[in-house]
């Protein structure tokens, strides 16, 4: 099931890449959610988190659970 991305502000981070190489893309979804998608495929598969699955992420970003 997609969701409708037409009016949603995809966001990149300020590090990525120049050429488009290795960048995720971000927007915010009504409710407090987050969708993912790969900046080089715009219209592909799109990861949707709950605002709690995406507290959990930013959190573990932040702990360094990543790397």
């Amino acid at each position: 099931m997609g969701i409708p991305q037409a009016g949603l502000i995809w966001r990149k981070a300020s590090h990525s890449s120049a050429e488009g190489q290795n960048c995720v893309e971000v927007a915010t979804l009504p409710g407090g959610g987050h969708a993912v998608r790969d900046s080089k495929d715009p219209d592909g598969s799109v990861l949707l988190f709950t605002p709690g699955e995406w507290n959990a992420f930013i959190k573990g970003v932040k702990d360094g659970e990543f790397g």
